[in-house]
C-alpha cells in the first residue's frame, strides 16, 4: 500500500499584497527551506520546492519524523534553524546542504534543524488536498506530538493579531504574514495564498557592478554599500532587477564612474584579503563574481525586506537615483532595527 498523495509533490505557493487583506487565516511568514516530508512507514522522503530530495541533509528532521509524525502522512512545512541569539539563522541553515556526509552529521548536532509545519496533504489512506483549508488545520493540529522538534505555526483569523505578528516577529527573523483563505484547496504549484512582506528604502552607495551573464554590454547586478561606524564602504547587497534595455543603457551611464581596483574602498589585494561581493558567494560556489569598480559617489534609493546580519537578506530593488545625497551619509544609521523578538515564543503563539 502506497501513501494517496506520492513525492514530487509541488508545493503550493503565494503571490505578493501591498496590505494584509481581511477575512482570511493568517500565519507568520517563515524563512527557512520549503519542505513537503512524505511518511510511509519506516521510509522518509523531505522534497524541496524544486522537489528535489532534501532528508541526507537533514537527518534529525528524518529523526523526528520518525518519532513525531504518524505513520503515513505527507505534511507541508519549513526547515529553519534556531540562532544563538533565538531568532532564525539562514546562514547557519544554507551551510546544511553539504556534499560531504561526516560534514552533515557533524552539523546536524551543531546547528540542529527543527520543522515547522502548516498543512497537511494526505493522512493515512486519505488525500486531504480536496478540503477546505480550515478542514486541513484541524486535521494537521491532531498530528503532532508536544515537546519535540516538530512544531505546528501560529494561525490567527483576527485582522488585528495579524497586523501585531507582522511587526513583532519580525525581531524573530521571520519576514512578514501570509493570508490563507478557510475554504481555499490545496492545489500544487499554484499561488493561491498572499505574502505580506516587509520592505523599507535605504539609500546606499552604488561602489561597483558586475556584468550580465549575456555579456560586458549590460549590467547585471549593482554592487551596494553603506559605512559603518568606522567609516569603511560595507558590501550590503545587490540590486538587480532590470529590464534588459536598462541594463544596457547602465553601462553606458556608469562609464564616467568606472575606475582601478587598485585604490577602491574593495580593493584588499595589499592585505590578501578579498571583499565578499567579489570573491564569492554563498549561493553560488565557484562562480565567477569579479566585478567593475565604480567610484563611490553616486548613491541610489533602493527597497529591501530585512537585513540579516550586516547585509540586505534578500535583493534589493531599484527605485530611483539620489543626486541630492552625499555619499558619505549613506550609513547603517539610517535602517530601521525591528524590535527583538524570540523564536520561542513566536513557536508559542497558538
Amino acid at each position: 500500500m502506497t501513501l494517496p498523495v506520492v513525492p514530487p509533490v509541488d508545493p503550493m505557493l503565494s503571490k505578493s499584497a501591498a496590505t494584509i487583506p481581511p477575512g482570511k487565516l493568517y500565519e507568520p511568514k517563515w524563512d527557512g527551506f520549503r519542505a513537503i516530508v512524505f511518511r510511509d512507514g519506516d521510509s522518509v522522503e523531505i522534497g524541496s520546492r524544486n522537489t528535489k530530495p532534501m532528508q541526507r541533509y537533514f537527518p534529525e528532521i528524518v529523526e523526528a519524523v520518525l518519532s513525531y509524525l504518524p505513520d503515513r502522512c505527507v505534511v507541508d512545512g519549513e526547515i529553519i534553524v534556531p540562532s544563538a541569539s533565538g531568532g532564525l539563522d539562514f546562514d547557519a541553515l544554507l551551510q546544511r546542504v553539504h556534499p560531504a556526509g561526516s560534514r552533515v552529521r557533524l552539523l546536524s548536532v551543531e546547528t540542529p534543524a527543527l520543522l515547522v509545519l502548516f498543512d497537511v496533504l494526505a493522512l493515512g489512506d486519505d488525500d486531504l488536498m480536496g478540503l477546505p483549508f480550515s478542514s486541513r488545520r484541524e486535521v494537521l493540529a491532531s498530528l503532532v506530538k508536544p515537546g519535540g522538534p516538530i512544531s505546528i505555526t501560529a494561525q490567527t483569523d483576527s485582522l488585528d493579531v495579524a497586523e501585531q505578528w507582522f511587526s513583532q516577529f519580525e525581531g524573530a527573523g521571520l519576514d512578514g504574514v501570509v493570508a490563507k483563505d478557510p475554504a481555499g484547496l490545496y492545489e500544487p504549484g499554484k499561488r493561491t495564498m498572499q505574502k505580506i512582506k516587509h520592505e523599507r528604502t535605504a539609500d546606499c552607495v552604488v561602489a561597483g557592478y558586475r556584468p550580465h551573464k549575456s555579456g560586458d554590454d549590460a549590467v547585471g547586478s549593482l554592487l551596494l554599500g553603506l559605512y559603518n561606524d568606522d567609516g569603511v564602504l560595507a558590501s550590503v547587497g545587490v540590486a538587480a532587477s532590470f529590464p534588459m534595455a536598462r541594463r544596457r543603457s547602465l553601462v553606458t551611464e556608469l562609464a564616467p564612474l568606472v575606475v582601478p581596483l587598485e585604490g577602491h574602498p574593495w580593493d584588499y589585494s595589499a592585505s590578501g584579503r578579498t571583499p565578499r561581493e567579489a570573491a564569492g558567494s554563498r549561493w553560488s560556489a565557484g562562480k565567477d563574481l569579479s566585478f567593475v569598480p565604480l567610484a563611490p559617489t553616486r548613491v541610489v534609493e533602493v527597497a529591501y525586506d530585512h537585513m540579516e546580519g550586516d547585509r540586505f537578506r534578500h535583493t534589493a530593488q531599484f527605485r530611483r537615483w539620489r543626486p541630492d545625497r552625499d555619499p558619505s551619509s549613506c550609513t547603517y544609521a539610517q535602517l530601521e532595527e525591528p524590535v527583538s523578538y524570540s523564536l520561542s515564543d513566536v513557536l508559542a503563539t497558538r
